[in-house]
Protein backbone atom coordinates (compact mmCIF):
# COMPACT_ATOMS: atom_id res chain seq x y z
CA UNK A 1 0.00 0.00 0.00
CA UNK A 2 3.26 1.93 0.82
CA UNK A 3 4.64 1.25 -2.29
CA UNK A 4 1.08 2.61 -4.10
CA UNK A 5 1.40 6.37 -2.40
CA UNK A 6 5.00 6.78 -3.04
CA UNK A 7 4.45 5.85 -6.55
CA UNK A 8 1.13 7.87 -7.38
CA UNK A 9 3.11 10.68 -5.07
CA UNK A 10 5.65 10.36 -7.87
CA UNK A 11 3.58 10.77 -10.56
CA UNK A 12 1.89 13.76 -9.67
CA UNK A 13 5.01 15.43 -9.17
CA UNK A 14 6.14 14.67 -12.35
CA UNK A 15 2.58 15.99 -13.55
CA UNK A 16 3.65 18.73 -11.93
CA UNK A 17 7.28 19.77 -13.09
CA UNK A 18 5.84 18.88 -16.53
CA UNK A 19 2.96 21.59 -15.88
CA UNK A 20 5.47 24.04 -14.84
CA UNK A 21 7.94 23.40 -18.02
CA UNK A 22 4.71 23.93 -20.06
CA UNK A 23 3.82 26.90 -18.97
CA UNK A 24 7.18 28.25 -18.74
CA UNK A 25 7.49 27.10 -22.66
CA UNK A 26 4.11 28.36 -23.64
CA UNK A 27 4.44 31.96 -21.91
CA UNK A 28 7.83 32.28 -23.27
CA UNK A 29 7.58 31.16 -27.00
CA UNK A 30 4.04 32.47 -27.97
CA UNK A 31 4.67 35.73 -28.07
CA UNK A 32 7.91 35.20 -30.31
CA UNK A 33 5.30 33.02 -32.57
CA UNK A 34 2.37 35.54 -32.68
CA UNK A 35 4.89 38.81 -33.19
CA UNK A 36 7.49 37.49 -35.22
CA UNK A 37 9.85 40.37 -35.87
CA UNK A 38 12.37 39.89 -38.80
CA UNK A 39 14.30 43.75 -37.99
CA UNK A 40 14.90 42.41 -34.22
CA UNK A 41 18.61 41.94 -35.06
CA UNK A 42 18.86 44.72 -37.72
CA UNK A 43 19.97 48.29 -37.18
CA UNK A 44 17.88 51.15 -36.56
CA UNK A 45 18.20 52.17 -40.50
CA UNK A 46 18.77 49.79 -43.49
CA UNK A 47 21.71 48.13 -44.39
CA UNK A 48 21.28 46.73 -48.02
CA UNK A 49 24.93 45.41 -47.93
CA UNK A 50 23.96 42.99 -45.23
CA UNK A 51 23.48 39.34 -45.58
CA UNK A 52 20.99 39.23 -43.94
CA UNK A 53 18.28 40.42 -46.64
CA UNK A 54 15.63 41.11 -43.82
CA UNK A 55 17.74 44.20 -43.24
CA UNK A 56 17.65 45.90 -46.70
CA UNK A 57 15.58 48.54 -47.60
CA UNK A 58 12.00 47.75 -48.70
CA UNK A 59 9.78 49.08 -51.58
CA UNK A 60 6.87 50.25 -49.21
CA UNK A 61 5.96 49.91 -45.60
CA UNK A 62 2.35 48.59 -44.44
CA UNK A 63 0.17 49.22 -41.67
CA UNK A 64 -3.34 48.18 -40.99
CA UNK A 65 -5.60 49.26 -38.93
CA UNK A 66 -7.17 47.67 -35.67
CA UNK A 67 -6.29 47.43 -32.14
CA UNK A 68 -3.90 50.18 -31.01
CA UNK A 69 -4.48 51.90 -34.98
CA UNK A 70 -2.36 55.13 -33.63
CA UNK A 71 0.64 52.87 -32.14
CA UNK A 72 0.68 50.79 -35.39
CA UNK A 73 0.85 53.91 -37.88
CA UNK A 74 3.31 55.52 -35.50
CA UNK A 75 5.92 52.38 -35.57
CA UNK A 76 5.18 52.59 -39.93
CA UNK A 77 6.26 55.96 -39.61
CA UNK A 78 9.33 55.25 -38.08
CA UNK A 79 10.20 53.51 -39.94
CA UNK A 80 10.07 55.54 -42.96
CA UNK A 81 11.72 58.60 -41.26
CA UNK A 82 14.59 55.77 -40.88
CA UNK A 83 14.79 55.20 -44.31
CA UNK A 84 13.14 51.88 -44.68
CA UNK A 85 10.76 52.45 -47.67
CA UNK A 86 10.14 55.68 -49.45
CA UNK A 87 5.97 54.47 -49.62
CA UNK A 88 3.52 53.84 -46.63
CA UNK A 89 0.42 52.55 -47.33
CA UNK A 90 -2.54 52.31 -44.71
CA UNK A 91 -5.47 50.18 -45.00
CA UNK A 92 -8.56 49.91 -42.98
CA UNK A 93 -12.30 50.96 -43.01
CA UNK A 94 -13.81 52.53 -40.35
CA UNK A 95 -16.63 51.07 -37.69
CA UNK A 96 -18.74 54.17 -38.12
CA UNK A 97 -19.39 54.70 -41.80
CA UNK A 98 -20.13 57.86 -41.55
CA UNK A 99 -16.79 59.55 -40.63
CA UNK A 100 -13.27 58.84 -41.98
CA UNK A 101 -12.00 55.72 -43.02
CA UNK A 102 -9.40 54.08 -40.60
CA UNK A 103 -6.92 54.69 -43.22
CA UNK A 104 -7.29 57.95 -43.72
CA UNK A 105 -6.93 58.81 -40.15
CA UNK A 106 -3.66 56.85 -40.17
CA UNK A 107 -2.70 59.21 -43.17
CA UNK A 108 -3.20 62.32 -41.14
CA UNK A 109 -1.09 61.23 -38.27
CA UNK A 110 1.48 60.54 -41.16
CA UNK A 111 1.26 63.94 -42.37
CA UNK A 112 1.07 65.48 -39.31
CA UNK A 113 4.68 63.65 -38.82
CA UNK A 114 5.99 65.50 -41.58
CA UNK A 115 5.26 62.73 -44.75
CA UNK A 116 4.86 64.15 -47.73
CA UNK A 117 1.29 63.23 -48.79
CA UNK A 118 2.27 61.89 -52.47
CA UNK A 119 4.16 58.85 -50.26
CA UNK A 120 1.25 57.87 -48.68
CA UNK A 121 -1.29 54.85 -50.70
CA UNK A 122 -4.61 54.04 -48.81
CA UNK A 123 -7.03 51.31 -48.79
CA UNK A 124 -10.00 52.13 -47.16
CA UNK A 125 -12.40 49.38 -47.62
CA UNK A 126 -11.01 46.11 -45.42
CA UNK A 127 -12.82 44.92 -42.17
CA UNK A 128 -10.43 42.56 -41.55
CA UNK A 129 -7.14 41.00 -41.66
CA UNK A 130 -8.34 38.74 -44.61
CA UNK A 131 -9.87 41.74 -46.69
CA UNK A 132 -6.64 43.84 -45.53
CA UNK A 133 -4.28 41.50 -47.46
CA UNK A 134 -6.91 40.88 -50.57
CA UNK A 135 -7.51 44.92 -50.52
CA UNK A 136 -3.82 45.76 -50.44
CA UNK A 137 -2.52 43.16 -52.79
CA UNK A 138 -4.01 45.07 -55.65
CA UNK A 139 -2.13 48.43 -54.54
CA UNK A 140 1.16 46.23 -54.60
CA UNK A 141 0.46 44.75 -57.70
CA UNK A 142 -0.71 47.83 -59.69
CA UNK A 143 2.88 49.75 -58.04
CA UNK A 144 4.62 47.04 -58.94
CA UNK A 145 5.83 46.16 -55.46
CA UNK A 146 8.29 43.18 -55.04
CA UNK A 147 9.30 43.61 -50.92
CA UNK A 148 6.95 45.15 -48.09
CA UNK A 149 7.36 45.69 -44.47
CA UNK A 150 4.51 44.55 -42.60
CA UNK A 151 3.39 46.64 -39.30
CA UNK A 152 0.67 45.45 -36.84
CA UNK A 153 0.67 44.26 -33.27
CA UNK A 154 2.19 42.08 -31.59
CA UNK A 155 -0.14 39.91 -30.99
CA UNK A 156 -1.30 39.93 -34.71
CA UNK A 157 1.39 39.84 -36.65
CA UNK A 158 1.71 36.34 -37.27
CA UNK A 159 -1.64 35.74 -39.10
CA UNK A 160 -1.25 38.89 -40.88
CA UNK A 161 1.78 37.69 -42.82
CA UNK A 162 -0.06 34.26 -43.50
CA UNK A 163 -2.76 36.11 -44.62
CA UNK A 164 -0.38 38.78 -46.70
CA UNK A 165 1.56 35.86 -47.92
CA UNK A 166 -1.47 33.74 -49.60
CA UNK A 167 -2.97 36.75 -51.17
CA UNK A 168 0.65 37.77 -52.58
CA UNK A 169 2.50 34.61 -53.37
CA UNK A 170 6.09 33.83 -53.58
CA UNK A 171 6.43 37.13 -55.85
CA UNK A 172 6.11 39.24 -52.78
CA UNK A 173 8.43 39.69 -50.09
CA UNK A 174 7.06 40.32 -46.52
CA UNK A 175 9.23 41.70 -43.70
CA UNK A 176 7.67 41.18 -40.60
CA UNK A 177 7.89 44.24 -37.78
CA UNK A 178 4.97 44.09 -35.19
CA UNK A 179 4.65 46.91 -32.75
CA UNK A 180 6.34 45.79 -29.25
CA UNK A 181 3.78 47.22 -27.11
CA UNK A 182 0.62 49.15 -27.61
CA UNK A 183 -2.56 49.87 -25.14
CA UNK A 184 -3.39 46.12 -25.61
CA UNK A 185 -0.41 44.16 -25.67
CA UNK A 186 2.55 43.86 -23.11
CA UNK A 187 4.99 41.45 -22.58
CA UNK A 188 3.56 40.87 -19.29
CA UNK A 189 0.10 39.72 -21.02
CA UNK A 190 -1.05 36.67 -19.30
CA UNK A 191 -1.05 38.72 -16.21
CA UNK A 192 -4.50 40.50 -18.28
CA UNK A 193 -7.86 39.17 -19.37
CA UNK A 194 -7.08 41.44 -22.80
CA UNK A 195 -3.73 39.61 -23.21
CA UNK A 196 -5.60 36.10 -22.83
CA UNK A 197 -8.08 37.68 -24.80
CA UNK A 198 -6.27 38.12 -27.66
CA UNK A 199 -3.40 35.77 -27.72
CA UNK A 200 -6.14 32.73 -27.55
CA UNK A 201 -8.17 34.23 -29.82
CA UNK A 202 -5.22 34.86 -32.29
CA UNK A 203 -4.16 31.26 -31.87
CA UNK A 204 -7.59 30.19 -32.71
CA UNK A 205 -7.88 32.16 -36.20
CA UNK A 206 -4.21 31.06 -36.73
CA UNK A 207 -5.58 26.92 -36.59
CA UNK A 208 -8.65 28.28 -38.29
CA UNK A 209 -6.48 30.04 -41.34
CA UNK A 210 -4.19 26.64 -41.62
CA UNK A 211 -7.61 24.14 -41.40
CA UNK A 212 -9.70 26.72 -43.96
Amino acid sequence: MAKNSNNYLRTAQYLGIAVLVFSFLFFLILPYYLGPDDLQRCAEAPDNKSINDKCHSADAIVAISGGDTAARTAEAIKLYKNGWADKLIFSGAAQDKSGPSNAEAMKRQAIFSGVNESNILLEKSAVNTQENAKNTQALIANNKLHRIILVTSAYHQKRASLEFQKRAGSDLVITNHPVAHDKQWRKNWYLTPVGWWLSVGELIKIIGFYVG
